[in-house]
């Protein structure tokens, strides 16, 4: 990009009012971000799992087939799973039921396993099925321990580098997560330590990168907490150092935290 290019973009975001920020995720194609347009449509907020089953009924012949496709991984997730609970009943045994397929759907879905955007992706499909990153996601989140951020009156931003987790606490009580989070790959990593928010905005402009982060929560330099620019679990094209979070978390985490909130990170991203 020419130098003149540059300045007249500067320039046009600056006149528009838009927030210049330096973090963003690498593209698959090209060393520049592709633009998201924060003029999509939010979600729903999602229904508790027990109340929106999300698995085929529960109407299977004992002797036949299993309600969901098979995996390799059922007894892994299963005690993942229970151990985490929010999801739904679900029998450590290693067999698949009509609930396991429903309470392992629920969380596929609440985790964005398999989708992007609202499109299915070439990831495992959020179907029930006990599959390798289902595991790999459920074992994250089981492992994670809340106690280990501060004690704080206000609520804070958590965020578990070593298991790629984020939640956040007030006074000793989980208002969002355990979830998933993608932070700074090799070379960008993110930093340990304690924070404090210093700049917000819903709509944030990337300059480096191009990229227009929704939810936008600056904690560190050009780091910060936004929604993904990207399948949440594309590790290897992972962040230049900010706090990636699925729509969902990022919107809640905007509503729940402010101008001044803390962000605590703890542990290390294995590679970095």
């Amino acid at each position: 990009m020419s130098h003149l290019k540059r300045v007249a973009l500067v320039s046009l975001a600056l006149a528009s009012g838009l927030t210049l920020t330096a973090c963003g995720d690498l593209s698959e194609t090209n060393p520049r971000l592709q633009t998201i347009g924060a003029a999509q449509e939010e979600s729903e907020p999602s229904t508790p799992p027990s109340e929106e089953p999300t698995a085929p009924a529960a109407t299977q012949d004992p002797a036949g087939p299993p309600p969901c496709p098979p995996g390799d991984y059922q007894l892994e997730i299963e005690q993942a799973l229970a151990k985490i609970g929010n999801y739904g009943p679900i029998t450590v045994d290693g067999v698949q039921s009509a609930q396991d397929c429903a309470t392992i759907a629920a969380f596929q879905k609440r985790m964005a396993i398999g989708m992007w955007q609202g499109q299915r992706t070439s990831d495992e499909p959020p179907d029930g099925t006990p599959g390798a990153r289902t595991r790999e996601v459920a074992e994250r989140i089981a492992a994670t321990d809340t106690t280990q951020c501060p004690h704080s009156d206000a609520p804070q931003a958590c965020v578990d580098l070593t298991h790629q987790t984020f939640y956040v606490v007030s006074e000793g009580t989980v208002l969002l997560g355990p979830t998933v989070t993608r932070t700074g790959m090799a070379g960008f990593a993110t930093p340990s330590g304690t924070f404090k928010v210093n700049w917000r905005s819903p709509r944030a402009w990337s300059l480096p990168y191009s990229v227009w982060l929704p939810y936008w929560q600056a904690f560190y330099r050009g780091d910060g907490l936004h929604e993904t620019t990207t399948y949440i679990y594309r590790y290897g094209i992972g962040s230049h150092g900010c706090v990636n979070l699925l729509h969902d978390d990022a919107k809640r985490a905007y509503e729940l935290l402010d101008g001044s909130s803390t962000v605590h990170l703890y542990g290390r991203r294995a590679g970095t």
